[in-house]
C-alpha cells in the first residue's frame, strides 16, 4: 500500500512539530435510516472544512436531511491516492477534514485505507466517530452465538478465492459474518449447505434499518430452498453458525464393541461396516478389515 509522498510527509511532520496539528475524522453514517446518525457525526460534518465522500450525491442527502452546509469532495477508490495528497495540503494548513462512505462506517468494504495510513504516517490525528455497523447489526439480532466472529467482507467471485473462502468458513468453529450481493446469494447459500452440511444455522439479514428489511434465520437447506424461489434485492449480510466442537474421536475398544454389536443383530461384515464408519466417523474401509476379523472369529468361536 503506497504511502504519502516523502515531501508532504516532511512538511506534515514539521507543522506538526509546531503544534499544527489538523485531524481526519472517521465518520461513521446511517445505513439506511437516517435517523441514525449520532449527534456528534451532525456536529463534526458541520464543523470540517471539508468532506470527502465515496459518492457526493448519497452523502448529499444526509446533509441537507441535517442542514449541513460542508463543501462535498469525491473520494471513492478510483482517485483515493491523488485525494490522499490534497488532503494532507489541507492538514497541513490547519484544517480539518471528515472521510464518510456510502453508508456505515468508512473502511470496511469501502476505500479510504490508503488515505488513514497516509495521515497516520504524516503524524496527523485519525479520529474515529463511531455509528451505524451492518456488520454488527446483523451479527446481534441473528441469533447465533455473538463471539467470538469472523467477519470475511464481500465473498468473492473468483472461483477459487470464493471455493477457498467456503472451506474456511466450513472449519471454523465460531460464527462467520459476510456480505453477498443479492444476485448470488442464493448460489452463496449452496455452496455453504454443500461443504457445512444442512443443519448449519444462518441468519440472512437484508436492508438493514430500511423500510423492507428482513431477517431469515433457520438452517442452511431452508435458507436455500427459500431463496432458491425469492427474488434478493438490496443489501444482503449472511451471519453463518460456527462449526462447533469436532466430536471425540472413538477409541479402538468402542469401535470394536459396536461392529460386534452390529454382527450380533444380524448385520453382514458390509452393512456392520458401512453402519459404524457412518456411527463412529470411521474411514469405512477400516470399519470393513475389522468387521471381517470379527466375523470370521466369530465363526470359528459358533463352529
Amino acid at each position: 500500500m503506497a504511502a504519502a509522498p516523502p515531501s508532504l510527509l516532511g512538511e506534515a511532520r514539521s507543522l506538526a512539530g509546531r503544534g499544527i496539528v489538523a485531524r481526519l475524522f472517521i465518520v461513521s453514517t446511517p445505513i439506511g435510516n437516517l435517523g441514525d446518525v449520532t449527534h456528534r457525526a451532525v456536529e463534526v460534518l458541520r464543523q470540517v472544512s471539508r468532506i470527502l465522500a465515496e459518492d457526493t450525491r448519497r452523502t448529499r442527502i444526509l446533509c441537507r436531511r441535517y442542514g449541513i452546509e460542508t463543501p462535498l469532495i469525491s473520494a471513492h477508490a478510483h482517485n483515493e491516492q491523488a485525494r490522499t495528497a490534497q488532503v494532507l495540503d489541507w492538514l497541513a494548513a490547519g484544517e480539518d477534514v471528515a472521510l464518510v462512505s456510502d453508508a456505515g462506517t468508512p473502511l470496511v468494504s469501502d476505500p479510504g485505507e490508503r488515505m488513514v495510513q497516509g495521515v497516520a504516517e504524516a503524524g496527523h490525528d485519525v479520529v474515529p466517530v463511531p455509528g451505524a455497523s451492518a456488520v454488527l447489526a446483523a451479527l446481534v439480532a441473528s441469533g447465533i452465538a455473538v463471539e467470538p466472529f469472523t467477519w470475511y467482507g464481500f465473498a468473492p467471485r473468483a472461483a477459487r478465492a470464493r471455493r477457498a473462502l467456503i472451506e474456511q468458513i466450513a472449519g471454523l468453529p465460531h460464527t462467520t459474518v459476510l456480505f453477498e450481493a443479492p444476485g448470488r446469494l442464493a448460489r452463496l447459500l449452496g455452496e455453504l449447505v454443500s461443504r457445512c452440511g444442512p443443519d448449519r444455522r444462518v441468519c440472512v439479514a437484508r436492508e438493514i434499518t430500511k423500510l423492507h428489511e428482513t431477517f431469515f434465520r433457520g438452517t442452511l437447506a431452508e435458507a436455500q430452498a427459500y431463496y432458491d424461489d425469492t427474488t434478493v434485492r438490496g443489501e444482503v449480510v449472511v451471519v453463518v453458525a460456527g462449526a462447533g466442537p469436532a466430536p471425540p474421536e472413538p477409541n479402538a475398544d468402542q469401535v470394536d464393541t459396536l461392529i460386534r454389536e452390529l454382527l450380533e443383530a444380524g448385520h453382514k461384515p458390509s452393512s456392520a461396516a458401512r453402519e459404524a464408519a457412518k456411527r463412529a466417523g470411521i474411514p469405512r474401509a477400516d470399519a470393513y478389515k475389522l468387521a471381517i476379523r470379527l466375523a470370521t472369529k466369530r465363526e470359528g468361536v459358533e463352529d
